[in-house]
């Protein structure tokens, strides 16, 4: 029997668990991404020094393979090329159009607008000398249009913080444009979500832990949600509105929403990918028992199994930087704690937070209840 070829886009620490569940699962790999920080280049198979970006180039070099699936998981970056390779070549994903929209905030706003999902109300710039100044209430956020990880995100109070604010986004968007949008204010969740043929199937609610503004930077995650049983199901219902504004059909899915003091859940964003942060790659299958990396790859592959939920654990990750020190001596000594199930040290020094690419270490516990630290 022929062994199933897999293109990866992407080839960083995030696509490690990707490459690494597909060999586990007897599946030929082909990782496309530059040479530089690809920790995956000795994992997979084969390896191709080419852009993530270069939909074309790879596109001809998995006509030439003749892979049988193609993926990425928490790399919004990759998700346009991947759905571009697979309509060109008639395999599962969903359509290179809608992908642009899940992948840019403002058209992602515009979707939700027309479908009647509850966002904040935004305005696009792409530049200083386009902010439309008297148009403007405060508090504000503003953010790149199509980056992650909180990446260029500042929280605006009043007119004089803004320029820089604007600035900061355009400096760290791919396509040079911001969005400046309504400052929503409440509790902060995430859906983990696996779709098949449009059909969603939420996994679990993520509650999220942030620095608080300016930057909003994530530094804890924990599954699964501890809100009341109705919000969790409005959220839910929400959820699965959101994905169908983007016509999402196929795979994992990653949806940000805020809860605000009168219950109304507002739709942030949405990830056409699994959520970063050990969220999909760990937590989900450490919380339900449901092996999600595996899902997302049969999917590509035109494999689908309804997921079935057979554990009730709480999971989740604290992120170590400067402002979170305090946790630095739970991950050197995490061999003490029965609770925790990966730990690590992945830069000697502690920087302040920014974005989460400023952390410099983690932990991940899977208990029978939500594993607190007393600072």
């Amino acid at each position: 029997m022929l062994m199933k070829k897999l293109a990866i886009i992407g080839a960083g620490y995030l696509q490690l668990p990707l490459v690494q569940k597909a060999k586990e699962m007897g599946i030929q790999t082909y990782c496309f991404a530059w040479a530089e920080g690809a920790v995956c280049k000795d994992e997979c198979d084969f390896f191709y020094n080419i852009s993530t970006l270069e939909k074309d180039k790879i596109l001809e070099k998995c006509h030439e393979i003749g892979i049988d699936g193609i993926i990425t998981i928490a790399s919004d970056i990759a998700v346009p090329t991947v759905c571009y390779v697979a309509g060109k070549l008639g395999l599962i994903g969903n359509s290179f159009n809608d992908s642009l929209a899940s992948t840019n905030k403002y058209f992602m706003r515009q979707s939700f607008i027309t479908n009647g999902v509850s966002s904040p109300a935004f305005y696009i710039v792409k530049s200083i000398e386009n902010v439309p100044i008297n148009d403007l209430y405060f508090p504000l956020i503003v953010k790149p249009t199509d980056r992650s990880g909180s990446r260029g995100v500042t929280k605006v109070d009043k007119n004089e913080q803004l320029m820089q604010a604007v600035e900061r986004a355009l400096s760290e968007s791919i396509s040079n444009s911001a969005i400046i949008e309504e400052y929503i204010n409440g509790a902060e969740v995430s859906v983990e979500t696996i779709s098949w043929e449009g059909t969603h199937y939420i996994l679990a609610i993520t509650d999220k832990v942030t620095t608080g503004e300016p930057y909003f930077v994530e530094i804890e995650h924990h599954q699964p949600s501890n809100l009341a049983v109705e919000i969790q199901s409005k959220i839910k219902s929400e959820a699965k509105k959101a994905l169908n504004a983007l016509n999402f059909k196929y795979g994992a899915a990653h949806s940000e929403f805020k809860i605000t003091n009168d219950n109304k859940v507002v739709a942030i964003e949405v990830g056409a990918r699994m959520g970063g942060d050990f969220i999909g790659s760990d937590l989900v299958q450490l919380s339900t028992g449901y092996d999600f990396v595996k899902g997302v790859i049969n999917i590509s592959l035109g494999n689908f199994e309804e997921p079935i939920i057979n554990e009730n654990k709480y999971s989740g990750v604290y992120f170590l930087y400067k402002e979170t020190r305090h946790i630095l001596p739970i991950i050197k000594n995490s061999a003490k704690y029965s609770e925790i199930v990966a730990a690590g040290i992945t830069d000697n020094e502690l920087h302040a937070i920014q974005c989460s690419a400023d952390r410099s270490g983690f932990f991940i516990y899977q208990s029978e209840k939500r594993f607190k630290i007393n600072n």
